[in-house]
């Protein structure tokens, strides 16, 4: 490789290239990547938030019967599986991530009946199903909570985490929750304080105690029984408090947005107990065939997400903010992929640009690089899928859907609500997915719980669908190229390094294949001189050509040595 700054196309650099791909996007059902225990390992995984999927009813929420409708959709995008965001019991005031029946399903979404068509519908495409899965805590409506509040000696008084005032009257310590405020309420009849490291009205269960380990366990037996292929784990370092309750230190966090940034949380989080309770549901899973676990480690490190996954008793893989925040800088992006050993008994790493918490990533790394979210979309998803691990994809993510603006008084996400104007909340990434231009993008008959955003609309299914070069059937191409690819689905990461030209490259190796991926950073064409003896696998905004790869601004290309 030579001359990074030579130019990147001159003329006409700008354009769209074509991109290039010579495999078939739609999985094989009956492939040995679909039934083998280790399926997950490099697979793409599509995270569908089911209240903004599809709507089948047309009361504006979107439901199981939607999602049904729309796996043909989900099949033909290529990916491994699907993750599907909460949908049980819940009163709804962190939209189902306040759960009030762990084993059935909540009637805006539909019955269990209708689940149980949609994993038979999902696997029938050759599709994985893996659910959300939240043990942390319940909602504040769940029968056991309301057992459990009333007195110190019922048979659940424990099962929840309960504590005495300071002399003072105070709470028992500096905890501060994730949402704002301290992590204690007072309970009147019980003259204690419970814990909450989210909502006041999402308590969190007490892994210390042994009855509620086995009834977790028995839930997870339930879904395990109909037939999932596995669980994502909300929050799964927050199964077990401090024993002693000891204060949080403070942080050195320069610009904190709420109470919660001022301190690590060294004590609400991360005690080793939780993980000898997630040895215990690695081995409920092991004793059912190839199912798996990803668990959200937040925020998360590669330290800890390394010690949720070594060895064959924890997780089987994890992923934690490192991606999910800021743009890092294409140093710190490249130090964080390159952490991961590649031994038998490392751990396997999870990665995902975009979910249903976070600003997309069109509009929240494209805005860093001063790049228009139609121009960076395609670099984000090509350099998310080039990397060691296993993908998630978020629903819109593969039309480049940038952020969506919602007026204050459309506003549903009460961490929104009470950040305005400084923390704008998780409603811009929730809003509906546009499958056509019309009034309600046609994701539901009624109107939508959140409103659909015009730019969103415009980037519908049904725009891309025709279009050869949308990032739809872009991202179609670079999911089938990663499959087709024994280096990128599974190989190990040779090197990654970010250059002095504003440039990133990735190089994957696995099975005598050699796969080299260059991503321009910047609003300048690049070039490199590479030699003759390599291959194109797939373009955007680039070209190879006599052994010179010319790239306009945002540009990608993977080659084949």
């Amino acid at each position: 490789m030579a001359d990074e700054n030579q130019p990147g196309g001159g003329e006409g650099a700008n354009k769209r290239w074509t991109e290039h791909v010579r495999v078939s996007a739609r999985p094989d059902p009956a492939s040995p990547f679909r039934t083998d225990r280790n399926w997950w390992r490099g697979a793409v995984m599509y995270h569908i938030y089911p209240r903004s999927f599809m709507d089948a009813d047309g009361d504006g929420v979107g439901d199981l019967k939607g999602i049904a409708a729309k796996l043909d959709y989900v099949a033909s995008l290529g990916v491994d599986g699907v993750w599907l965001s909460p949908f049980f019991k819940s009163p709804m005031r962190d939209f189902g991530y306040d759960v009030s029946d762990y084993r059935d399903v909540d009637p805006m979404f539909g019955s269990l009946s209708d689940f149980d068509a949609l994993l038979k519908a999902a696997h029938a495409h050759g599709l994985k199903v893996i659910i959300d899965q939240v043990y942390s805590h319940t909602s504040s409506d769940h029968a056991w909570f309301q057992q459990s509040r009333m007195d110190r000696t019922n048979d659940k008084a424990d099962w929840y985490v309960w504590a005495d005032p300071t002399p003072a009257g105070g709470p028992p310590n500096n905890w501060q929750a994730w949402f704002g405020g301290p992590t204690w309420t007072w309970e009147p009849r019980r003259r204690q304080y419970y814990l909450h490291n989210f909502l006041s009205t999402q308590p969190d269960l007490n892994f210390r105690s042994a009855a509620v380990q086995e009834e977790i366990l028995a839930t997870a037996k339930f879904w395990l029984d109909r037939g999932v292929d596995g669980f994502r784990l909300d929050v799964a370092n927050y199964y077990v408090h401090d024993a002693e309750l000891r204060d949080n230190p403070p942080s050195d966090n320069p610009n904190p947005a709420l109470p919660r940034d001022m301190q690590l949380h060294a004590f609400n989080s991360n005690q080793p107990e939780t993980l000898d309770f997630v040895a215990r549901l690695r081995a409920v899973l092991d004793s059912y065939d190839a199912r798996m676990t990803v668990g959200e480690l937040a925020p998360g490190s590669y330290e800890l997400m390394a010690e949720y996954t070594e060895g064959a008793k924890r997780l089987h893989t994890a992923y934690a903010f490192d991606f999910l925040g800021p743009w890092p800088g294409a140093e710190r992006f490249a130090e964080i992929a390159a952490q991961w050993s590649e031994g038998p008994e490392d751990g396997w790493p999870s990665w995902a640009f975009s979910n249903h918490d976070v600003r997309r990533v069109a509009t929240r790394w494209g805005e860093a690089l001063g790049a228009r979210a139609g121009d960076a979309a395609p670099l984000f998803l090509a350099l998310l899928l080039s990397l060691r691990g296993t993908i998630f994809l978020y629903e819109g993510e593969e039309l480049g859907l940038p952020d969506a603006e919602v007026p204050f008084d459309k506003l549903k996400d009460p961490w929104g609500i009470a950040g305005w104007p400084a923390t704008r909340g998780r409603d811009g990434c929730r809003t509906p997915m546009p499958w056509d231009g019309s009034d309600g993008a046609g994701f539901s008959t009624g109107e939508p719980w959140l409103p659909i955003d015009p730019p969103q609309r415009a980037l519908s299914v049904a725009a891309q669908e025709a279009d050869k070069a949308s990032t739809l059937n872009l991202t179609r191409a670079l999911v089938a190229a990663r499959k087709a690819s024994p280096a990128l689905s599974r190989g190990s990461l040779e090197h990654i390094e970010a250059t002095s030209a504003g440039l990133l490259h990735v190089q994957r190796e696995g099975e005598g294949e050699r796969i080299l991926c260059f991503y321009n950073l910047t609003d300048s064409p690049r070039g490199l001189s590479m030699g003759k003896d390599f291959s194109l696998v797939w373009s955007h905004y680039a070209t190879f050509d006599e052994g010179v790869i010319r790239m306009a601004p945002f540009g990608a290309i993977w080659l084949k040595a």
